[in-house]
């Protein structure tokens, strides 16, 4: 991994922890696996998140995964180019 995509990971973990007070949280660059996709030439990154956090307790899944975008949404379409989410409340553990 390069410098960018560290401080890039760094940047998201904050946000999420910030943002959602993960109970868990496992965020890794699948990046190197796109080389050469469309989303990877242009810089933005292949990433995969898991969250467990009591706030997704009761939600939907698409409520769930809005508030994982929300917490990166100005990181989207130009540092991530795609985010794949599982969003898990403690209950489902």
């Amino acid at each position: 991994m390069n410098q960018i995509q560290d401080t890039r990971l760094e940047r998201m973990r904050a946000r999420f922890e910030d943002t959602l007070q993960p109970q868990e949280l496992v965020l890794e660059d699948d990046s190197a696996a796109h080389a050469g996709h469309a989303g990877a030439a242009s810089g933005g990154g292949h990433y995969n998140v898991r969250i467990v956090s009591l706030h997704f307790e009761g939600l939907k899944l698409v409520t769930r995964h809005r508030l994982v975008y929300d917490s990166v949404h100005d990181m989207m379409h130009k540092e991530i180019h795609a985010l794949a989410i599982t969003a898990l409340a403690p209950s489902e553990v």
